[in-house]
C-alpha cells in the first residue's frame, strides 16, 4: 500500500491540493496492519506503547461493561424522572436490559456493521439502544434532534441503518418520508404511537421481542468482537459539506474512558460514587464520553435532565442532583453568569459590596495560589462562595468543565472570582473526545490544559511565535471516516498523526493554548492572516451588551463585524426574542438609553448605544497588533444567533459559513460604502 499523503508544508494551505497525485487504492492488504481504515468491517493497528497507559490491555465495550457489573452491580447506574419521582436502575439491570435490546435488534434483522440510528433527547432508552447496538455487532449512531429530514436521511443511508430509534411522533415524521433501502424497523421510545404502521414498534413491544430470544446468537457475536473494530459512528455536524462518519473502535471508547477517568481522578463507586447530569446532545462525542463511558468505567450514576434543560430547567435539575462533576458548553456558563449578574444588579448595596469584595479576593487568590492570604479567602468562602455554589447546585462539584466551543476570558474570570475554576478541555470527535484537560493542580487561565496521559500533541509547522496546526497521537485517535478516502487522508498524515485544523501553541510549561481555526482564518485582500476569535472575544468583553460577534474580512480590504444584543430566549422553541435580558436593560440605563428591545437598537436606531459600542470597539482597536487587525465598520443585527435560527451548531458553536450566507445583504452593504483602509500614510480617524 502506498503511504497516505502528508499535508502540504505551508502553514495556511494545509488542505491537499486537488492536483496532488493520490494513491490508486486505499484498500488494506491485511486486516489490522494499519492505523486507519475506510471500511465498516475494517480492523486497525492500535497505537500501543511499551509501558504506562499506552500498554493497557485493549478491551471491548462488553468487557469493560461486564467488569463494572462484577465490581458495582448493585450500585445505581441511571436515574430519570417520572412526574416528580426519580426512578433508578442498577448496573446489573442496566447490563441485562442492554443485552435484551441487543437481542431485540438481532430479531429485527440488525446485520453486522450496520447502523442503529438514535434520534431523540437524552434518556435511558438512548443509552440502552446505543450499547445494545454495539453488543449486537452493529454501530451505535446518534443523530442530532435538530437535524432536518434530509440530514437524518443522509446519516441513516450513510451508515446503512437497519433500525432507527426515535423519541416521539415529531422525530418519527422526519424518518417516514424517507426511502431508506437498508431500513427494517423503527422503534419509538416515548409517547403513544399516533398511527400503526408495519415494522413500527413501541419501546415495550421492542423489549418484549428481545426477552423472548435465546442468548446463543448474541453470545457468539459478543465473543467474536475485537477491540480494534468499529462500534460507534459520530457524525460531525459538518459546517461545510456533508457530515463525515467518524469511526470509533471499542478500544477508542474503553481506553479513552480509562485514561481520562484516571487523569481527572474520578473515584470508584465503592469509595464515593460520582454523579453526572446528562443534558448535552448525545450525538456529540463530549456527551457520550462524559455521560455514558466515563461513569461506566468508574461505576458512577448518570441522571437525565429534562428535555427543556438548555431552555431553562437545567438550573433546577442541578440543584436537585448536586453533581460531583459537570460539563457545560460555554453558553451554559455564560447564561449562569448573566443570571447571577441580573440578580446581583437587584440585590441590596451591602450584599453587593460583600459579594464584590469576595469576588476580588477569590480571583486574586486563584490567580496567585502561591501568595495566599488565607484569612481573607476563608472568610470570603464562608460568606459568599458556599452560598453561590449551593444556589447553582454545584456545592458537591469538584470539577466544572467547559469545552466544545471557545469561552471568553471574562466568563472564566467571573467564575474564578466565585472560587469556581472552569477547567477547559479540548479535543474532537476524531480523538474520541479529549486531547488536553485542565486540572486543579495544572491550570492556566484561557489554556485548555495539558495532553492526557499516553497521548502526544505536536505543533505542525510553527511560525515565529510558535503557532501552528495542533496534531494528536494516541490510542484515542479514530479509525478513519466511513467510505471517505479523501477526507481521511486530509485528517491523518502518513505517520498516523491526526491534524486537527486548529491553530495553537504551547507555553514553556507545556500548557496548550488554542489561537484559532485554520479554516476560520481571515486572509485579508492585503494577505494578512487574522484569527477572528480573540478579536471577537475582546469586543464582547469591551461591550458587555453584545451577545455574539462575528468578524468578517476574508479577501476584503478591511475588517468589519456583525454584532447581536443580549436578549431573552423563548423557552419553548429556543428562538431569540426582541426583549433584552435584564442585564442588557440595566447596561442601557447606565449609558442613558431607555431601550428595552433589540429592535430599538438595531440598524442605528439608538444613537447612545451605538456611540457606546463604537467606544468599546475603539478600545479594542487601540490594542490591535497591526492596522489590518482593526475593525473599521460594524452593524447590529435585528436578532441574536441561535440553534433554531441555524447560526449556531448543536454545541452553540458559531457556524461561520451559514452566517455569511444568511446575512449576505448586510455584509455587502458594509462593503458597499467605500472606506479607504487605514494605512500608516493614511491614518483615518478612529471613529
Amino acid at each position: 500500500r502506498r503511504p497516505l499523503l502528508s499535508h502540504s508544508h505551508t502553514s495556511h494551505s494545509l488542505r491537499l491540493n486537488s492536483a496532488t497525485a493520490r494513491p490508486n487504492s486505499l484498500s488494506l492488504p491485511i486486516k489490522g496492519t494499519d492505523l486507519w481504515t475506510l471500511h465498516r468491517d475494517g480492523e486497525v493497528k492500535l497505537r500501543m506503547g511499551e509501558s504506562g497507559p499506552e500498554a493497557e490491555p485493549p478491551l471491548t465495550v462488553n468487557q469493560m461493561f461486564t467488569s463494572t457489573v462484577q465490581r458495582f452491580g448493585n450500585y445505581n447506574a441511571l436515574s430519570w424522572k417520572e412526574g416528580e419521582q426519580w426512578k433508578t436502575m442498577t448496573y446489573n439491570d442496566y447490563y441485562k436490559t442492554c443485552r435484551t435490546a441487543a437481542k431485540g435488534f438481532l430479531k429485527l434483522g440488525l446485520e453486522r456493521y450496520h447502523g442503529v440510528g438514535i434520534l431523540g433527547f437524552n434518556s435511558v432508552e438512548w443509552f440502552i439502544a446505543d450499547i445494545g447496538a454495539i453488543l449486537a455487532g452493529g454501530f451505535a449512531v446518534g443523530i442530532y434532534t435538530t437535524n432536518s429530514p434530509e440530514a437524518c436521511q443522509y446519516v441513516a443511508e450513510n451508515c446503512q441503518a437497519n433500525i432507527l430509534v426515535v423519541e416521539n411522533h415529531k422525530q418519527l415524521q422526519k424518518i417516514l418520508q424517507d426511502k431508506l433501502p437498508h431500513l427494517k424497523a423503527i422503534i419509538q421510545y416515548k409517547d403513544e404511537l399516533k398511527e400503526k404502521k408495519p415494522n413500527l414498534y413501541t419501546w415495550a413491544e421492542f423489549m418484549k421481542l428481545g426477552r423472548d430470544e435465546p442468548d446463543a446468537q448474541l453470545d457468539d457475536i459478543i465473543s467474536s468482537q475485537k477491540p480494534n473494530q468499529c462500534c460507534t459512528l459520530i457524525y460531525t455536524s459538518g459546517t461545510t459539506g456533508q457530515p463525515k462518519g467518524v469511526m470509533l473502535s471499542h478500544d477508542n471508547l474503553t481506553w479513552t474512558a480509562f485514561v481520562t477517568g484516571q487523569d481527572v481522578s474520578l473515584t470508584d463507586a465503592d469509595k464515593l460514587q460520582e454523579v453526572i447530569v446528562s443534558y448535552l446532545p448525545l450525538s456529540h462525542i463530549a456527551a457520550q464520553m462524559i455521560d455514558v463511558w466515563l461513569p461506566m468505567k468508574a461505576g458512577g450514576v448518570t441522571y437525565f435532565a429534562q428535555p427543556d434543560a438548555l431552555k431553562g430547567s437545567l438550573a433546577n435539575t442541578l440543584r436537585e442532583i448536586r453533581p460531583t462533576a459537570f460539563m457545560g458548553v460555554p453558553r451554559v456558563w455564560e447564561k449562569m453568569q448573566e443570571k447571577m449578574k441580573s440578580i446581583g444588579a437587584k440585590s441590596s448595596t451591602v450584599r453587593r459590596k460583600v459579594a464584590s469584595w469576595a469576588k476580588d479576593v477569590g480571583l486574586q487568590t486563584n490567580l496567585n495560589k502561591m501568595e495566599l492570604k488565607p484569612l481573607n479567602y476563608r472568610l470570603a468562602k464562608c460568606l459568599v462562595f458556599r452560598k453561590v455554589r449551593k444556589a447553582l447546585g454545584l456545592d458537591r462539584c469538584t470539577r466544572c468543565y467547559t469545552g466544545a466551543a471557545p469561552i471568553t476570558k471574562d466568563t472564566l474570570e467571573f467564575f474564578l472570582s466565585l472560587d469556581i475554576p472552569l477547567f477547559e478541555l479540548y479535543g474532537m470527535s476524531e480523538s474520541s473526545g479529549p486531547q488536553t484537560i485542565s486540572l486543579p493542580d495544572a491550570f492556566r487561565l484561557t489554556s485548555c490544559g495539558k495532553v492526557i496521559p499516553g497521548c502526544k500533541t505536536k505543533i505542525f509547522n510553527p511560525d515565529v511565535d510558535g503557532n501552528g496546526e495542533i496534531c494528536f497521537w494516541g490510542r484515542h485517535v479514530f479509525m478513519g471516516y466511513l467510505n471517505m478516502p479523501d477526507k481521511t487522508e486530509e485528517a491523518l498524515d502518513s505517520d498516523g498523526w491526526l491534524h486537527s485544523g486548529d491553530l495553537g501553541k504551547h507555553d514553556q510549561d507545556n500548557f496548550l493554548f488554542i489561537t484559532g481555526r485554520i479554516k476560520e482564518l481571515i486572509i485579508t485582500a492585503g494577505g494578512e492572516n487574522i484569527p477572528p476569535v480573540p478579536i471577537e472575544d475582546a469586543v464582547k468583553e469591551a461591550v458587555p451588551l453584545i451577545s455574539n460577534a462575528m468578524l468578517i474580512g476574508d479577501k476584503r480590504k478591511f475588517l468589519s463585524m456583525l454584532l447581536t444584543i443580549k436578549c431573552q430566549v423563548n423557552n419553548e422553541t429556543g428562538a431569540p426574542e426582541d426583549e433584552q435580558t435584564p442585564e442588557a436593560v440595566e447596561l442601557c440605563r447606565k449609558l442613558g438609553s431607555n431601550s428595552t428591545r433589540v429592535s430599538e437598537i438595531a440598524g442605528g436606531r439608538d444613537r447612545v448605544v451605538y456611540a457606546a459600542i463604537q467606544e468599546g470597539i475603539n478600545r479594542v482597536n487601540e490594542k490591535a497588533t497591526s492596522n489590518a487587525q482593526r475593525i473599521q465598520k460594524w452593524t447590529v443585527l435585528e436578532k441574536d444567533f441561535s440553534i433554531p435560527g441555524g447560526e449556531l451548531g448543536p454545541t452553540m458553536k458559531l457556524k461561520r459559513p451559514v452566517v455569511m450566507k444568511m446575512y449576505k445583504d448586510q455584509i455587502e452593504n458594509i462593503y458597499k460604502e467605500v472606506l479607504t483602509p487605514t494605512t500608516p500614510d493614511n491614518p483615518l480617524p478612529s471613529k
